[in-house]
């Protein structure tokens, strides 16, 4: 009786002990950029002259563009109004020259 009781328990417990899960976190860091336009190329690429010089930065796979107030732009208005010469903030997901742009912040409301 004793070892039937053992057995059943164990058939219980063991599940549980070999079906451990074990996690893995990973952080990605918002960065923010700022400065003047100097190049645009629409879904490909955009350079800022910033105070300490000109950084290049890539477009991620969507962008969307904002107001400094948070207005969504649309596809025209973003045609007309983001150009070379533009003051914009850029946020960015990335390090060093893999940097990624997912939100263009232009100077206005």
């Amino acid at each position: 009786m004793k070892k039937m009781l053992l057995t059943i328990a164990l058939a219980v417990v063991a599940p549980f002990a070999w079906g451990q899960v074990s996690e893995t976190t990973t952080t990605t860091t918002t960065t923010e950029g700022n400065g003047t336009i100097t190049e645009y190329s629409p879904g490909s690429v955009i350079v800022l002259k910033e105070t300490s010089g000109p950084r290049r930065y890539r477009f991620g796979k969507t962008v969307t563009y904002v107001t400094r107030s948070g207005k969504t732009l649309d596809e025209e208005t973003v045609r007309t109004k983001v150009k070379v010469g533009v003051p914009v903030r850029v946020h960015y997901v990335g390090t060093g020259d893999n940097v990624m742009v997912d939100r263009v912040i232009l100077d206005e409301d």
